[in-house]
C-alpha cells in the first residue's frame, strides 16, 4: 500500500509542477512578445496587445487543467470529507476560473 501512495504522490506531484511549469513558460512567452513589441514599437498595439493576452490565457488554461487533475489524483490518498469539501471547493475555483478564461478568449 505505500507503494501506491508513493506512486499518487509523485504524479500527483508531476501533474502539479507540470501545471507551474507551463504558467512559466506562457508568462516567459507573453513577457518576450511583449518587449519585442515595446522595443520595434509597433503602430498596431491593441492587436499586438489581444494576441499577447490571448496566447498567455491559452497557456494559463492548459496550465489549470494540470493543477485540477494533480488535486483529485492526490485526494485517491486521502479521501476524508475534509480533503473532498477542500477538492470541491479547489475545483469549482479553478473551473470557474477556467471557464471564464475560456469565454474570454473565444470573444478574441
Amino acid at each position: 500500500m505505500d507503494i501506491f501512495h508513493n506512486i499518487i504522490n509523485v504524479v500527483s506531484f508531476s501533474l502539479n509542477v507540470t501545471g507551474a511549469l507551463i504558467t512559466i513558460w506562457g508568462i516567459i512567452i507573453a513577457l518576450c512578445e511583449f518587449v519585442k513589441k515595446e522595443l520595434l514599437r509597433k503602430e498596431d498595439c491593441i492587436k499586438c496587445n489581444e494576441a499577447i493576452r490571448v496566447k498567455l490565457g491559452s497557456y494559463l488554461v492548459l496550465a489549470l487543467e494540470f493543477f485540477i487533475s494533480g488535486d483529485i489524483i492526490k485526494t485517491i490518498i486521502t479521501p476524508t470529507w475534509q480533503g473532498l469539501g477542500i477538492l470541491g471547493a479547489i475545483v469549482v475555483i479553478r473551473t470557474i476560473l477556467s471557464y471564464f478564461l475560456t469565454n474570454d478568449l473565444k470573444k478574441i
